[in-house]
């Protein structure tokens, strides 16, 4: 709010509404920008209820490490394997015995490549892995 007084010698208020303006259009673009980003849809696989519990095993198989290094080499339960032969190994698995399959330990070294860790998430869906977990040593 501005004072100001004039030659008559009255006080004249006005109010300086361009920040005010400035701020919501700002604003505005700010909204328009961001908002197109999140509405891209994220696929989830969630579980459904079922009216039948699953059985319950007490016998699971053992689990399979696999670990990534900071070289980029993966380890099937400490035996190196190339990125090529995981798809193969990973269905094996799970057709061992698809109602019970082995749960798949994921250690990664903290300085591993992202997209080979990546490609092996990717192998372990292709191959219908439902059991994955992350491990650290």
């Amino acid at each position: 709010m501005a004072f100001t007084s004039d030659s008559s010698g009255g006080a004249m208020s006005d109010i300086n509404v361009t920040p005010l303006v400035d701020v919501m259009l700002v604003l505005l673009i700010i909204f328009m920008v961001t908002a197109p980003i999140q509405t891209y849809p994220i696929d989830v696989t969630l579980p459904q209820p079922t009216v039948i519990p699953p059985p319950v095993n007490n016998n699971p198989p053992p689990p399979v490490r696999l670990r990534i290094d900071a070289g980029g080499q993966v380890f099937w339960n400490d035996s190196p394997q190339p990125l090529s032969v995981l798809p193969t190994l990973m269905r094996e698995a799970v057709q061992a015995d698809p109602t019970n399959q082995p749960t798949l330990e994921i250690d990664t070294n903290a300085d591993a490549d992202y997209g080979t860790l990546a490609r092996v998430l990717a192998h372990a869906k292709n191959a219908q892995m439902e059991k994955i977990g992350f491990v650290q040593n």
